[in-house]
C-alpha cells in the first residue's frame, strides 16, 4: 500500500503559494483563451476548416473531464505533490507536440494530452484548498486563488494576440510549454505536501467513491451550481467571437478588452466575495448572485431579441453574468468540497469533469444552433443561469430534510 507521506511546509499560505494554485488552475482560462485569437491563422496553415480547428477546443475540454476524474483518485491515493509533478511534465510534452502538430488531426490529440497535464494542476489546487480550509474559510481562499486566475482571460487573448503577430501561432504553444516548465520549477520548491496520511483501502474503489459523492445531495447542489455557471460562461466564449467581431463589426484587436473588462470584472467580484464573507454565509452569497447572473442572462436574452440597447446592452448584460461567477464559483467549491475532507481529491475531481462536461456541452450547442443572430449564445448563457439557480433548490432540499 502507497500513502502520501507529508513533507514538511515549505511555505505558508503567503504571496508565493497564492500565485501558484491560482496559475494551476488558470491553466484552464490560460490555454484556452490564449490561442482563440490564432484560429483563422491555424486554419490557413494546416489547410483546415473553421470546424476541424473548431474540433481542437472541443478535445481540450474532453481532456479536461477525463484528466480530472483519473488526477482526483491519484492525489488521494499518492498525495497532491507527485501526481502534480507528472501532470505537469505532460502538459509541457503536449504543447511541445502542438507547437509542431503538421495537420488538425494531430493537433486535436496534443491538445487532449495538454489537457490530461493541466487538469491534474486544477484538481490539486481545489484538493490543497480543502486539506487546508473548511467552510468560510475555503471560500475565502478560493476568492484569492480567484483573483489570480482572473489574469488568465483578461490578459491570455491579449498575450495570444501579441504572440500571434510577433512569431505565430506555433510560439503560442511554445509559450505554453514554457509557462509549465516555470509552474513545475515553482510546485518543487514552494508546494508542500498537504494530504492528510490515509489508508489506501478507502481508495480502492474510486469510482464508486465517485458515484456516492455525486449523488450526495450537499455535493450535487452547489457543485451543479458552479458547473452550470461555468457553462454558461463557456456559452459566452463560444459566441462572443461572432457576435462582437462578426454581428456587431468589433475590430479583432478590440475584441480582447471587451474580453478582458468581463474577466476583471470577475475578478473584482472574488475579492468583494472575501469581504461578504466576513458578513455572510457561503451559502446566502452564493444565492444572491446566482440571481443576479440568472437577471443578467434574462437580460441578454431580452437585447438580442429585440435589439434594444445594441452592442452596449450585450455587453452590459455579460459584464453582470460574468462578473457575478466571482461569488459563484468559490462559494459553490466551497460549499461543495465541505463535508468530503477525506476525499478532497475525488470530489475535486467529479467537481472538475461535471463542470468541462457541461462547458463542452455549451459550447457546441451554441455552435450547433447559429443562426446569424446572438440569440444562441444569449440564451446558452440564460438557460444555464436559471438552472444554476434551480440546483440551488436542490441543496436548500437537501439542508432540510428530515435525514439532514
Amino acid at each position: 500500500m502507497t500513502t502520501a507521506t507529508p513533507r514538511p511546509a515549505r511555505s505558508t499560505e503567503g504571496p508565493g503559494l497564492i500565485l501558484l494554485l491560482g496559475a494551476l488552475i488558470g491553466f484552464g482560462p490560460l490555454s484556452i483563451d490564449m490561442y482563440l485569437p490564432a484560429f483563422p491563422a491555424i486554419g490557413e496553415s494546416l489547410h483546415a476548416t473553421a470546424g476541424e480547428v473548431e474540433r481542437t477546443l472541443a478535445t481540450f475540454f474532453a481532456g479536461l473531464a477525463v484528466g480530472q476524474l483519473f488526477s482526483g483518485p491519484v492525489s488521494d491515493r499518492f498525495g497532491r505533490t507527485k501526481p502534480l509533478y507528472v501532470g505537469l511534465v505532460l502538459y509541457v510534452l503536449g504543447s511541445i507536440g502542438c507547437a509542431s502538430a503538421p495537420s488538425a488531426e494531430v493537433l486535436a490529440a496534443c491538445r487532449f494530452v495538454q489537457a490530461l497535464g493541466g487538469s491534474v494542476g486544477m484538481v490539486t489546487t481545489r484538493a490543497v484548498v480543502r486539506d487546508l480550509h473548511s467552510g468560510a474559510a475555503a471560500a475565502r481562499m478560493m476568492s484569492r486563488l480567484v483573483l489570480v486566475m482572473g489574469l488568465a482571460p483578461i490578459l491570455a487573448p491579449l498575450l495570444g494576440g501579441w504572440v500571434l503577430r510577433a512569431a505565430g501561432w506555433r510560439a503560442i504553444f511554445g509559450s505554453h510549454a514554457v509557462i509549465g516548465l516555470i509552474a513545475l520549477g515553482a510546485a518543487f520548491a514552494i508546494l508542500p505536501e498537504t494530504a492528510p496520511p490515509k489508508s489506501g483501502a478507502s481508495h480502492s474503489k474510486p469510482f464508486q467513491a465517485m458515484w456516492s459523492i455525486t449523488k450526495a445531495p450537499d455535493f450535487l447542489g452547489p457543485a451543479l451550481a458552479a458547473a452550470l455557471a461555468q457553462a454558461g460562461m463557456f456559452a459566452y466564449i463560444g459566441g462572443s467571437p461572432f457576435v462582437f467581431i462578426t454581428l456587431h463589426d468589433v475590430k479583432p484587436e478590440h475584441f480582447g478588452w471587451f474580453f478582458g473588462a468581463n474577466a476583471a470584472g470577475l475578478v473584482a467580484v472574488s475579492q468583494l466575495n472575501h469581504w461578504l464573507l466576513a458578513r455572510s454565509s457561503p451559502e446566502q452569497v452564493l444565492k444572491q448572485a446566482v440571481r443576479i447572473a440568472a437577471l443578467a442572462g434574462l437580460a441578454l436574452v431580452t437585447v438580442a431579441s429585440t435589439g434594444f440597447g445594441g452592442l452596449w446592452g450585450i455587453a452590459l448584460s455579460l459584464f453582470v453574468f460574468v462578473s457575478s461567477l466571482g461569488a459563484i464559483t468559490p462559494n459553490a467549491t466551497a460549499l461543495a468540497m465541505e463535508q468530503h475532507a477525506k476525499q478532497a481529491g475525488i470530489a475535486s475531481a467529479v467537481l472538475g469533469a461535471l463542470q468541462f462536461m457541461l462547458a463542452a456541452g455549451a459550447s457546441a450547442a451554441v455552435s450547433a444552433s447559429h443562426d446569424g443572430t446572438a440569440r444562441p449564445m444569449a440564451l446558452g448563457v440564460a438557460i444555464a443561469a436559471l438552472l444554476a439557480l434551480g440546483a440551488l433548490g436542490l441543496a436548500r432540499r437537501a439542508d432540510t430534510s428530515p435525514a439532514s
